[in-house]
């Protein structure tokens, strides 16, 4: 079933366009000209029985066509109210829209603002038979190869408030507003869980999709709910905290759901007395270099935003996309290993027996650190971040990474996994 469907109910005025199985918006008439417009989620099972009637005509409302909703809705609205058609931009530059920096176009490219732009957007990669790929802040890609296909720029904006009972409060929040704009604006309103990850680039849209995470919190520790469409559908729906399936820097938009869904917006629940995260002692050593005894969470942010600034490039700068590589996690069998010829490595133990290495200290014992093969290089203040120093390819760059994570492998035993998304064109 294509979403979204339209009804109306037998008799009256009152109109439903249902955007998917939870999910419907009701137009109701109000005096002589207006609407009152409801939005209802289906939470329960007797909102979703009677969303399920709706769609099966199992009551007084009957299907009607788009275009006989719109006529419909013109009556009181005093226009036809069509959908804009969202402008659809040729010879799209990655260069200017991903943190890599690196030079490539897209065929086509489309700026979405609305739940109806991304319904528009894949029905005509439908219909041309286009690939889609979806982009965010582009902080977390490395394009390969031209795009000969449609990007779909998530642009979506808007903060809003659910509900607040005095301390905790559950913020819904557009896909296209960028993450660090979003912790700063939550701080500067007292909503406090997010200050350790201060800086990060890229946008809320693309935060569950990695389950971002720095210095001992991730995105999954006040996260919510999220809602997605359908690429092949249009479905809107709503994915839980169990539906995602977080794991370390991993959901099942990059795994089972892979491709399938467009993330329009991200619910939080934030608390004005979170708990401060300090163990990191990277932060510690901040604090006190700052004289700071009794910190506040706002003194937590600009703390990881100074030792972000210390060790990462600015990719306005220097082209980088940061940590290029996961942490590499180990069943005890092989941390054995590893430490038996490395005792000195850097590890976490988990709370499942595993054992998170630090691949930085991998890729910097190898001697990769401050490498620099022509237009490409690795960071020489920061080894998990490759850099583009200016005309560097995707593929020139790939090549690199594929060279120091079978160096890697050959010395330690350990492999390598890129964080960053590879984009082939």
């Amino acid at each position: 079933m294509k979403f979204p469907c339209f009804r109306k109910l037998a008799g009256a005025d009152t109109l439903y366009a249902i955007e998917g199985p939870r999910h419907v918006m009701e137009w109701q008439p109000m005096g002589d000209s207006k609407w009152l417009i409801h939005k209802h989620y289906a939470s329960d099972y007797p909102r979703y029985q009677w969303i399920q009637e709706l769609l099966h005509e199992e009551g007084e409302a009957k299907a009607i066509s788009q275009e006989e909703w719109q006529v419909s809705l013109a009556r009181r609205t005093g226009s036809e109210d069509a959908e804009n058609i969202p402008q659809v931009l040729s010879d799209w530059s990655f260069k200017a829209n991903t943190t890599f920096g690196v030079d490539a176009t897209a065929k086509r490219a489309v700026e979405v603002e609305s739940d109806a732009d991304v319904r528009w957007v894949l029905e005509q990669t439908r219909e041309a038979e286009l690939p889609l790929l979806v982009l965010g802040g582009g902080s977390n890609v490395l394009l390969h190869n031209n795009w000969n296909g449609l990007v779909l720029k998530m642009a979506m904006k808007g903060v809003q408030v659910l509900s607040d009972d005095g301390r905790e409060l559950d913020v819904v929040v557009g896909a296209g507003e960028g993450w660090h704009e979003w912790v700063m604006h939550a701080l500067d309103e007292g909503w406090n869980g997010l200050e350790n990850l201060a800086l990060i680039p890229g946008s809320v849209g693309a935060s569950p999709m990695q389950n971002i995470g720095a210095y001992g919190v991730e995105v999954k520790d006040r996260f919510l709910w999220l809602e997605a469409i359908h690429q092949e559908t249009g479905a809107l729906e709503r994915f839980d905290f169990a539906r995602c399936e977080f794991g370390y820097r991993d959901s099942i938009f990059k795994q089972a759901e892979r491709d399938q869904w467009v993330i329009v917006r991200v619910a939080f629940r934030l608390d004005r007395e979170a708990p401060l995260q300090t163990e990191y002692g990277a932060i510690q050593q901040e604090l006190q270099a700052c004289n700071v005894e009794s910190p506040s969470h706002r003194d937590v942010a600009e703390a990881v935003m100074r030792i972000r600034t210390s060790k990462l490039p600015d990719p306005s700068v220097l082209g980088n996309a940061g940590s290029f590589f996961k942490n590499p996690i180990l069943d005890s069998v092989l941390f054995d290993r590893v430490k038996q010829h490395h005792p000195h490595v850097v590890h976490y133990p988990l709370e499942d027996g595993r054992f998170k290495l630090a691949a930085g200290w991998l890729i910097d014992q190898a001697g990769w650190k401050g490498h620099r093969r022509n237009r490409c290089g690795v960071h020489d203040r920061q080894a998990l971040v490759l850099v583009n120093y200016g005309g560097a390819t995707g593929q020139e760059i790939w090549s690199l990474a594929q060279d120091i994570i079978a160096d890697v492998q050959t010395k330690f035993g350990v492999q390598l996994e890129p964080e960053v998304n590879q984009i082939q064109g």
